[in-house]
């Protein structure tokens, strides 16, 4: 087993009150019965997607699933090119985790998933009505951002999780870009609209201690933002659009008042989330989740996990595990599906070998101590 279960980073050991986190675009997991999607994209039985290879292919991928963390498993998983909810079930009822639940937003006739978050029931419990699939690219009815709500239950730290697959590169079109901005905007927007007031109610603060209190404790929330971004930490759509830089400078800046009173409205509507992406610390020549072309030294980053201020900084019971005084993300490669040149096997419908053209990605949520009330005393470390 150990060389099923090789990963690189899987050394780092994790306790029991610990959360182990992966996402993984499991590439084109399409359902049996042929939707338009499907037949776009050429995966029906003509082309070699049928009953024996969809079967190989949910075996294969619940292999790799189990095998993360050192056979142990995540506890909570996103997954990204899921077509619908019973491919979904089938591949939980393949793993064969009972603690495995799935969180699923109310679809639409002839709505695709895409997004899908699996949680473990022992960890967390999760505010189903509040789970919502957000469609922004039009190309394709599937929800291109999966917004879930979980609380965790050892603890009562709630978090929401944000997974994500923008619009993908297309050799024939060269304005894919734009598309993939406009994903990271409205990711932007939903991240704002859960660490912010709404006009209304922030106009009717009084200024005081209390009030803000109640604002640093709403901008201290978990989020994690994981998915196939299509792009990498440095392009427009990640860096700009969405905010997510690699520094820890920003992470230290709360809301503050200027001369006993409360910012103002303006001041605050405009203030940007400090977002945390990890993933900068994978740049390396060979270092990719994915792979450009032929080359196996063409390793792209496009699978990513992004924080929130709170979860960087464990601020509100959670926050993700560091190596080297930063948050980790690693690459998981398991040996089952790594090439001899270090590249994913992807599924081929010729003769329905492989897994995925992804790497998975992982890292580990500790248990922190909550300290909501710190933000509001803190002061930007000196330059």
């Amino acid at each position: 087993m150990t060389d099923l279960n090789a990963e690189q980073g899987s050394s780092t050991l994790t306790s029991d009150s610990d959360v182990r986190v992966a996402f993984w675009n499991v590439q084109n997991l399409f359902d049996v019965e042929i939707s338009s999607i499907a037949a776009e994209l050429e995966y029906t039985p003509v082309c070699g997607w049928d009953r024996n290879a969809f079967d190989v292919k949910i075996r294969n991928v619940a292999e790799v699933i189990r095998s993360m963390f050192d056979g142990n498993g995540p506890d909570l998983l996103g997954l990204c090119e899921v077509e619908n909810e019973r491919v979904a079930r089938h591949l939980l009822r393949e793993i064969g985790r009972p603690d495995y639940q799935l969180a699923i937003p109310v679809q639409p006739a002839g709505h695709a998933l895409d997004t899908v978050l699996i949680y473990s029931d022992r960890h967390f419990e999760i505010e189903a009505s509040r789970t919502r699939g957000h469609v922004v690219h039009q190309r394709f009815p599937t929800n291109d951002i999966l917004e879930v709500h979980l609380t965790l239950k050892s603890s009562g730290a709630d978090i929401m999780v944000l997974v994500n697959h923008w619009p993908s590169r297309r050799p024939d079109r060269r304005d894919t870009e734009a598309f993939r901005v406009t994903a990271a905007s409205s990711c932007r927007q939903i991240v704002h609209s859960y660490l912010r007031l709404g006009r209304r109610e922030y106009l009717d603060l009084q200024d005081s201690q209390v009030s803000l209190f109640h604002l640093n404790d709403l901008w201290n929330r978990n989020i994690l933002i994981m998915g196939d971004l299509n792009d990498e930490p440095w392009s427009t759509s990640v860096k700009s659009s969405l905010g997510a830089e690699f520094s820890l400078e920003a992470m230290h800046e709360s809301i503050e008042m200027t001369r006993n009173s409360l910012p103002s409205w303006k001041m605050y509507s405009n203030r940007a989330a400090a977002l945390f992406n990890p993933v900068w610390s994978l740049i390396q020549p060979d270092q990719g989740t994915a792979y450009s072309g032929e080359s196996s030294h063409s390793a792209i980053l496009r699978d990513q996990m992004i924080l929130s201020r709170g979860l960087c900084l464990g601020m509100q019971g959670l926050k993700l595990r560091p190596a080297s005084g930063l948050p980790e993300v690693r690459i998981l490669r398991p040996k089952i599906m790594t090439s001899q040149t270090n590249r994913p096997i992807a599924f081929r419908l010729d003769n329905h070998t492989g897994y995925s053209d992804h790497f998975p990605i992982a890292a580990t949520l500790q248990i922190a101590t909550p300290d909501r009330g710190a933000a509001i005393h803190e002061k930007s470390p000196a330059h």
